[in-house]
């Protein structure tokens, strides 16, 4: 192994599980193992609510500016220790180094708005009758649960740890099993940082852990994201067990390409979309819909992304089953009749055979009813769809019944309105292949991208990770009486 056994996080100190089952944690980039864990059990999440519950009664006590002082001190470790969280990220999951590092910096953003929390939570005070006074404040809800997937083993816990952390709760991340080491240096730097044991923790497993994490009472909120399937499932017994919940699915993003479009900054995004982080991400360019004759940007474009190189500037994909289900949408548009212009089945990299890697893929002449273009595939794979008019291009993005991102790409200010006020997606671009808000704006889609109601991270977590009181006061009998006091 080439690292420590991965271990649950406890009361502030690590644990192993302690079930009888273990895991094998396997680099994506050689095929080879990087380390173990062991499942944990019902008992061992009831141990960590023990001690959670504890710990967030007096973390509660704790004004907002003074708990925001730790995650001052954290997001200076985070940027101390940037390389080397750099390297896990690369190792577990496959990143090349610069989207490694990408993470990271988006993790310390995400830190850097948790520390601004004072200045949003402000609450409400006013005057509702004469000498009647209305005030708000917000407070914790209690025990908040997160659950990740692979492809962003930092920044997507980020999304939340710090601002539920911040805001006075308790916190229980639950890893994906595929990349649980990023876990065990959040863990670590947290507790360096001055985080008071007990509110921060981590525990280990796979579909059993995360059903006890939707049952158990002692649990407020819970989180989730990663495919469709499983968010609703999360979504439906979570919410069943009357826990608030917001849960993030998949995608099927479309980028609707018009003939004016800068044939530059078109080529150059629409790649970088379709192939970072091995198209592995929920805002990745998966439907290129060309409305028009745009040969002249697609010929660019294709020439773009024959000059990626799997190993150097593109990444593995997370394990040997999702090679072999990437390349089989490939070969099934094959033979539907779509054209393979770019062809990354079969890849193989010098000196990481044993890795799993696919190469950039453009699959033109698709139809919006084959499989490839209607379904998340999630790996670096373009399918191009041609249609006349900007309404078809419409129209294919709303029948489709995700609703993460659409981008337009366009020098029309006109068009590009047209396109982001009807498409039906929570985020939209214009001349942006990956619309991602930043701080503090929140992340969230539509439709079958999102189960529950607000963001994850911005302004809109706020409402999520609290509970708003409302006191109202009277003092001053002079003031008389109304039929409002």
């Amino acid at each position: 192994m080439i690292f420590n056994e991965v271990k649950n996080f406890v009361n502030g100190e690590f644990r192993p599980g302690s079930s009888n089952k273990i895991h094998h944690v396997i680099s994506p980039l050689d095929g080879k193992e990087l380390t173990t864990f062991t499942e944990s059990t019902y008992e061992d999440l009831e141990e960590i609510i023990y001690f959670a519950q504890t710990a967030q009664r007096e973390w509660q006590k704790v004004t907002l500016k003074e708990r925001v002082q730790v995650l001052y001190k954290y997001k200076q470790l985070l940027e101390e220790n940037k390389d080397e969280l750099t390297e896990i990220i690369y190792r577990e999951n496959g990143k090349i180094h610069s989207e490694a590092k990408a993470e990271i910096d988006k993790a310390i953003e995400l830190t850097e708005f948790a520390c601004a929390l004072p200045q949003f939570v402000n609450g409400e005070n006013m005057e509702v009758s004469r000498g009647v006074y209305c005030s708000s404040t917000r407070n914790p809800i209690g025990i908040v649960a997160s659950i990740v997937p692979f492809n962003f083993p930092s920044m997507v816990p980020h999304w939340t740890i710090v601002n539920a952390i911040a805001l006075g709760n308790a916190f229980i991340l639950k890893p994906s099993e595929a990349v649980p080491i990023s876990s065990q240096y959040i863990a670590k730097l947290l507790k360096e940082a001055g985080l008071p044991d007990g509110l921060f923790n981590v525990i280990n497993g796979t579909q059993s852990t995360v059903e006890n994490l939707c049952d158990h009472p002692g649990i407020k909120a819970i989180t989730f994201v990663g495919s469709t399937k499983v968010a609703k499932i999360v979504y439906q017994r979570a919410s069943h067990n009357l826990k608030q919940v917001l849960a993030l699915g998949g995608a099927k993003n479309h980028i609707i390409l018009l003939p004016d479009a800068h044939p530059d900054m078109a080529s150059s995004n629409i790649v970088a979309s379709m192939s970072g982080c091995a198209g592995q991400r929920c805002m990745a360019a998966a439907t290129l819909i060309a409305v028009g004759n745009c040969d002249t940007i697609l010929n660019k474009l294709i020439g773009d992304a024959q000059k990626i190189q799997c190993g150097t500037s593109l990444g593995a994909v997370i394990s040997k089953a999702a090679k072999k289900r990437i390349e089989g949408y490939i070969t099934e548009a094959e033979q539907q009749g779509a054209k393979i212009i770019l062809d990354g089945r079969n890849t193989v990299v010098p000196g990481k055979e044993n890795g799993f890697y696919v190469g950039p893929t453009i699959i033109d002449n698709a139809t919006a009813d084959m499989r490839v273009a209607k379904e998340e595939i999630f790996g670096p794979v373009l399918t191009i769809i041609r249609v006349n008019t900007i309404d078809e291009a419409l129209a294919i993005e709303n029948a489709n019944p995700y609703g993460n991102a659409c981008s337009v790409f366009t020098q029309s200010g006109g068009l590009a309105n047209y396109v982001t006020e009807n498409a039906s997606a929570g985020m939209c671009g214009v001349n942006i292949g990956v619309p991602v808000p930043r701080e503090p704006f929140g992340f969230g889609g539509w439709n079958e991208s999102r189960f529950g109601s607000g963001d994850i991270t911005g302004k809109s977590s706020i409402v999520f990770f609290t509970k708003e009181k409302k006191t109202t006061t009277k003092w001053n009998p002079e003031a008389g009486n109304n039929w409002m006091s």
